[in-house]
């Protein structure tokens, strides 16, 4: 969930508990458009960090300090000189919209005390941080915005601050809103359900307002002026529960993941995402500190193994193509035997055959049926049989040649869709270090001559489940034959997502008896880590580990079987517990 009316609910609540009378000690501007305070609690210090980045605008406390510039900006200077010292009198959120204000109390050059508001407006592109007077007048921002940039405000010193109003409709603040005026704001909406909700009223994101129709049973798509009394009622009591904790107080921040990579947070339960795994929090500024360093590691990680993926991508291409052409050539080499029946019936029927004939027709007694046969009329019945035996024995060489090749072509584009699998689930550069240095292994990359072999220190992944099993799963294919030929012994339990790439999931027994749904557990990694992974179930086969074999001069990763156990299921391991490397 983006920074709505209700995660800034969130911050208010928070920061007005925990900053109400601290005092600013030291005031920086790390970025241009980033202030980082330092405030002094009764319970210590903190720091607050505000941005006003137009991707990525934010308010949090945290414990992470940043560098600031040699020379202080205009911006930073004037706060300094206002606000060093000054006391925190509140923090509130006006309308519900997507502001915090924070009264402050200092002393002028006088002694005498003196009210200042530092206004944060987190509002994407036309994000902001403003320092105005008691009255509202702007001291100075963080960006000015004249009038040749915005029509609707200007953001310079001198100019009244307010909240612009861009809505045809004035929006309506939720938290202040009666079952009379929802039902009556709502059903007089003609657009989808869920429009209806986010255009409403302030501070209700797209993503929320589906929650509120999910959760009340609705479905979003339907005009809001033709839901029925009872739909207005089960979506008024929604609304109103959501409402009612935001206005007590009562959050509860979690971050939503899939496959392993944050994609969400919210400050609310999303009774939508209970299918995806999740990490709740107490603090709402702990939880943004750490979905953005979780999205950033995650997308610096995608961008890090863009190479990779390029040169393991190209060489899938090729190999399918070549994969695709050597199979069309197999295709043609199946009436190789034609050729060779066609061989022997002239050298049988030869007789039958005048000079000059173009065809002859004889009985084939391999299928008791009379079969024409071409001729080149310039030769002999013998000359013709051996021209059909070359042909055969061309197209068998072929055949013979062609069969040995795909087997191998085959064998590369399932290491190769290996890799890829690989990298998607590669959460450090260690983990891309050692895949790299799996691609100069088979020859895909090739090592500098002054480069050195980069220590590995890539490890798999580890988990425990409730009764004490531990699982382990392999991030590349260098990790997946360590697991099972090094890790594992016999009596342990290996698997595998059937026919997809994907891990090598170990299920270490340690002598005791493996419980029905420990086996479940551990076959739901192999479907989490493996390509099939959006799937709703994935088939994986399960067999001890002495079961399986690996052929000799084999890619890594590679192995065989012939005897196995299968079941289909959920990716899921929101059951198993994390072990810390």
């Amino acid at each position: 969930m983006a920074f709505d009316g209700i995660c800034v609910a969130a911050l208010r609540h928070e920061l007005d508990v925990r900053l109400k009378d601290a005092r600013i000690n030291k005031i920086s501007q790390p970025e241009p458009d980033e202030l980082l305070l330092t405030v002094k609690t009764q319970a210590g210090q903190v720091k607050l960090l505000m941005s006003a980045s137009a991707t990525l605008p934010l308010i949090y406390l945290t414990d992470i300090n940043k560098t600031s510039p040699a020379t202080a900006p205009a911006f930073c200077m004037l706060l300094r000189k206002h606000l060093t010292g000054a006391r925190i009198i509140s923090v509130t959120q006006p309308d519900f919209e997507r502001v915090l204000v924070m009264d402050l109390e200092h002393r002028d050059e006088m002694g005498d005390l003196c009210t200042k508001k530092l206004i944060i407006e987190i509002m994407g592109k036309h994000s902001n941080i403003i320092f105005t007077d008691s009255e509202g007048m702007i001291l100075d921002s963080i960006k000015h915005i004249s009038a040749a940039v915005s029509s609707v405000r200007e953001v310079l010193p001198g100019r009244t601050w307010f909240i612009p109003k861009t809505a045809d409709k004035p929006k309506t603040d939720p938290t202040t809103e009666d079952e009379n005026g929802f039902c009556g704001r709502i059903s007089s909406c003609a657009a989808p359900a869920d429009k209806a909700l986010y255009t409403s009223y302030t501070g209700i994101s797209p993503l929320f307002a589906q929650e509120l129709c999910h959760t009340s049973g609705i479905d979003p798509d339907v005009p809001a002026s033709g839901l029925s009394s009872d739909d207005m009622k089960r979506l008024y009591a929604c609304f109103k529960d959501a409402m009612d904790r935001v206005r007590t107080g009562n959050f509860s921040p979690e971050i939503i993941y899939e496959h392993g990579a944050p994609v969400d947070f919210c400050a609310l339960h999303l009774k939508s995402y209970e299918e995806c795994e999740s990490r709740k929090y107490d603090s709402i500024s702990t939880l943004l500190q750490d979905y953005y360093a979780e999205k950033n590691a995650y997308v610096n990680i995608r961008q890090r193994s863009a190479e990779l993926r390029h040169i393991v991508t190209t060489a899938l291409e090729r190999n399918v193509k070549k994969y695709d052409l050597q199979v069309k050539q197999i295709r043609d080499t199946e009436k190789k035997d034609k050729y060779r029946i066609w061989g022997e019936l002239l050298n049988t029927y030869g007789y039958d055959v005048k000079p000059g004939d173009k065809s002859v027709t004889v009985l084939n007694y391999y299928t008791e049926a009379e079969e024409t046969i071409p001729l080149d009329p310039t030769l002999s019945a013998s000359e013709n049989s051996q021209k059909y035996f070359d042909r055969y024995n061309k197209l068998k060489r072929t055949y013979e040649a062609l069969s040995k090749l795909t087997v191998e072509v085959s064998m590369e584009i399932e290491h190769l869709e290996s890799v890829l699998n690989s990298l998607d689930i590669a959460q450090s550069e260690d983990d891309l270090n050692q895949i790299r240095e799996e691609l100069i292994e088979s020859g895909l990359i090739r090592r500098k001559s002054t480069q050195k072999k980069i220590k590995i220190t890539s490890k798999p992944f580890h988990y425990v489940t409730s009764d004490g099993f531990h699982i382990y799963v392999g991030k590349n294919n260098l990790q997946n034959d360590e697991l099972t030929f090094k890790v594992a012994n016999g009596g342990d339990w290996w698997f595998h997502s059937k026919k997809i790439p994907g891990s090598h999931v170990i299920l270490k027994t340690e002598g005791r008896e493996v419980p029905d749904h420990v086996f479940e557990l551990a076959a739901a990694a192999a479907a989490y880590y493996c390509k099939g992974a959006e799937q709703d179930k994935v088939e994986i086969d399960y067999v001890l580990r002495r079961e399986v074999k690996k052929p000799a001069g084999s890619k890594p990763g590679f192995v065989v079987y012939y005897t196995n156990y299968s079941m289909a299921i959920a990716p899921d391991i929101s059951e198993l517990i994390p072990v810390t490397q």
